[in-house]
């Protein structure tokens, strides 16, 4: 695919289903994973995995991206454990899902906290390393739903969207340093919260698919990789929609 040896990377959410196969893509790839998330036993185990199957010594660092002091941690960790940070990927994100005027304040607080919040001191603090080495890859994975909308989750919706449009801004602060600032917004993809769904909604739901499944977290780690490489160097304060033509978005 596209060549990541001697390249290093911070992958959030590492363990997760879309997370750990953005991790085993970058890794085939030939770069060093800084693997981070909530779980270390999870974390730890799924790093041992990786080890075994693509060498290069990764490590794994625990943060918990609703505590600030932890968040502002994680990048200086990487940077100390790897030596030096090339790729960031912003992947972990949480749910709270509720009707707007059922919505708790702290259902909304959650979601902007972990989703938008997070997002941005790791791009701040990943901004520092990267600009010092001129060169640097931030991905961040947004959703259809922060284009599209969708009922019960303005506040998924809300920080997706604003993933986007804070990746634009910063990709323009960037740009002149050779750091690139993208994003890549998934559709439907299969892991497993939706392996577990009645087989007449997952039919539902591959009927608003023109390609008619749901898409792989493969998919999200090819599209992740490339814009992680050298040959995305020219591109920057994109969406790159990997959803099966669920929405046709220009």
């Amino acid at each position: 695919m596209f060549d990541l040896s001697g390249m290093t990377a911070l992958v959030t959410g590492a363990s997760g289903g879309i997370g750990s196969a953005i991790a085993r893509s970058l890794a085939s790839q030939g770069a060093r994973l800084a693997l981070s998330g909530s779980n270390s036993a999870k974390l730890r185990a799924f790093r041992e995995e990786l080890n075994a199957d693509y060498g290069h010594d990764h490590v794994e660092i625990t943060c918990d991206l609703s505590n600030a002091t932890q968040v502002e941690e994680l990048v200086p960790a990487a940077v100390d454990t790897l030596g030096k940070l090339d790729i960031l990927v912003n992947n972990a994100g949480i749910t709270r899902d509720n009707l707007a005027m059922r919505m708790k304040d702290e259902e909304w607080d959650a979601v902007i906290r972990i989703n938008l919040e997070a997002a941005f001191r790791l791009m701040r603090a990943a901004s520092k390393p990267m600009m010092k080495a001129r060169f640097g890859r931030i991905v961040t994975i947004t959703s259809v739903v922060g284009a599209t909308g969708n009922p019960g989750q303005v506040n998924y919706a809300a920080a997706k969207g604003g993933l986007v449009a804070m990746s634009k801004s910063l990709g323009q602060e960037l740009a002149s340093r050779n750091i690139t600032v993208n994003c890549v917004a998934p559709g439907f993809i299969r892991t497993a919260m939706t392996e577990v769904l009645p087989d007449a909604q997952k039919e539902a739901l591959n009927a608003r698919i023109p390609m008619g499944r749901m898409g792989e977290g493969e998919d999200i780690g090819a599209a992740v990789a490339f814009l992680a490489s050298k040959e995305a160097g020219y591109i920057t304060g994109q969406t790159l929609h990997v959803n099966g033509g669920m929405a046709m978005i220009s």
